[in-house]
């Protein structure tokens, strides 16, 4: 028996990367998996390999930072499979510049995405799982939150409000028996520097990944397999990943 048969999981974000990646390895542990993002296509072919492999799987096509849409998300996957017991909120935007460059659409973007999309689709699921009696909020942050440097801050900015958002959650939902994790990724080979427009920040990143071996998606995956197959006695609040030779 599979560590997550009779259970199903959410991930935002699905159609790449992080997001991708733990939807293949949730589903590969037996749980039936709702996989949302905005490119359809993408999520298409996600689903067509998961279900290929013998698993489960339902793509929506959902804009986190609309809250309806964020909400339905969270009422289809109950409606399809009958509960929502993983929420990975994995959706995000990364997109770095010196504060003094007034890039204030980038900077309300990922407050957009990386906040309150977190928020919207938290909302939903945390009521769902009052009703049931239980549930694991996993958030994807990031070593960044953990600090900053110039050209990080906005986005710092809101990965720091995922930790705190997170660890208040953690608190509120003790006696709902819904626990609450954060994985906190250093850097990963994903396409999330695509996202940066600004010259500087996109050369300084590039510079930070070829001094390194990054971490593949598949490895934060394999966090968040780890953290929710926990006996319920277990709550696995955070987990910081580095590459190995990545300094700060």
């Amino acid at each position: 028996m599979a560590k997550l048969d009779d259970k199903v999981a959410v991930i935002t974000g699905a159609s790449s990367g992080i997001g991708e990646a733990t939807a293949e390895a949730l589903a590969a542990e037996g749980a039936a998996v709702v996989v949302a993002a905005r490119r359809e296509e993408r999520l298409e072919d996600l689903v067509g390999r998961i279900n290929g492999n013998g698993g489960k799987a339902l793509g929506i096509t959902c804009d986190v930072t609309d809250e309806q849409q964020a909400h339905d998300l969270i009422k289809r996957g109950r409606d399809e499979f009958g509960r929502v017991d993983i929420l990975v909120n994995n959706a995000g935007v990364m997109q770095l510049s010196k504060i003094q460059k007034g890039l204030s659409d980038e900077w309300r973007t990922m407050f957009e995405v990386n906040v309150l999309g977190l928020l919207y689709a938290t909302d939903a699921a945390i009521e769902m799982m009052k009703e049931q009696g239980s549930g694991h909020l996993v958030n994807i942050s990031s070593l960044a939150s953990r600090g900053t440097r110039p050209g990080l801050g906005v986005y710092s900015g809101t990965k720091m409000a995922v930790n705190g958002i997170s660890e208040s959650l953690r608190q509120e939902l003790l006696e709902d028996n819904i626990r609450v994790t954060m994985v906190e990724p250093g850097a990963v080979e994903t396409e999330l520097p695509d996202h940066i427009t600004d010259e500087e920040a996109r050369e300084g990143l590039s510079s930070l990944l070829e001094q390194l071996d990054p971490l593949k998606a598949e490895d934060i995956a394999n966090a968040v397999v780890y953290v929710v197959t926990q006996p319920e006695r277990v709550s696995i609040n955070e987990i910081l990943i580095r590459p190995s030779q990545q300094p700060n």
